[in-house]
């Protein structure tokens, strides 16, 4: 199973970017899919979750009304659309597939994308 990550760059605060994974020898249908970032200095968080089957989403807070999850099945790729950016979004952002999400965070991880830059200027 391979995750790769992309559409990371730098962006003015209020600005959007949309990130891609694309997954390879894995059905994403078969997974929980979540993102997660880990800023400079900062422990990885988890940033949202859809869970596999009705594919219902789920937010942390900081991101809740900013950013949305989707997938394209037909493509095996998922997005993160993110909107109203902050200086705070700067981070590396990785996608993981997994068993479940509880709320926002994916369980039973079984592989992490290598991850792709945002920054956020003020």
């Amino acid at each position: 199973v391979q995750l790769v990550e992309s559409g990371g760059g730098l962006v003015q605060a209020g600005g959007s970017l949309k990130l891609s994974c694309a997954a390879s020898r894995a059905t994403l249908d078969h997974y929980a899919i979540a993102w997660s970032r880990q800023a400079p200095g900062k422990e990885r968080e988890a940033v949202s979750c859809t869970r596999k089957g009705d594919e219902s989403t789920y937010y942390s807070d900081s991101v809740q009304g900013r950013f949305t999850i989707s997938k394209d099945s037909a493509k095996n790729t998922v997005y993160l659309q993110m909107d109203s950016l902050k200086p705070e979004d700067t981070a590396v952002y990785y996608c993981a597939i997994g068993e479940y999400c509880s709320a926002y965070v994916c369980n039973g991880i079984v592989r992490w994308g290598q991850g792709t830059q945002v920054t956020v200027s003020s």
